[in-house]
């Protein structure tokens, strides 16, 4: 029986992706803290997610001809939105709330390390498998 490394780590490299592109945002944020006009943006995790699995359902796309559709699997095909402020506008235009975003970045971050545990955790259990029980 053959292995499909996909259905088996798929869901989740594409889940630590969209967490590192979210710290890549947030960072972003902090960068422009202080840039009049700027404003804050985010990713939905739950909406890139959902279409990430909608993507993988699709299944992989070859085009085996120049006359053929192409198609993308990338994990990019979420959309960056502007973050709602909580607080009232400054009077600069910025919406770059850091105490907000300091939040935010340290939330992701621990998401991301936990999601890298999980899938160690899933690449030791596959490899315990393969060696025969025998660690």
């Amino acid at each position: 029986m053959a292995i499909n490394l996909d259905n088996l780590v798929g869901f989740h490299q594409k889940a630590i992706n969209i967490r590192e592109e979210k710290m890549e945002v947030i960072a972003g944020n902090l960068a422009n803290a202080n840039t009049p006009g700027y404003k804050a943006r985010d990713i939905d995790f739950k909406q890139a997610m959902e279409s990430a699995r909608h993507v993988q359902q699709q299944g992989n796309l070859t085009r085996t001809h120049d006359n053929h559709i192409g198609g993308s699997l990338s994990t990019s095909s979420f959309d960056i939105d502007y973050r709602i402020p909580n607080q009232p506008d400054t009077g600069d235009g910025n919406t770059v709330e850091v105490q907000s975003e300091r939040n935010a970045f340290l939330d992701n971050g621990m998401r991301y390390q936990a999601s890298l545990k999980f899938l160690e955790g899933k690449l030791k259990g596959m490899k315990k498998a393969l060696s025969g029980g025998q660690s």
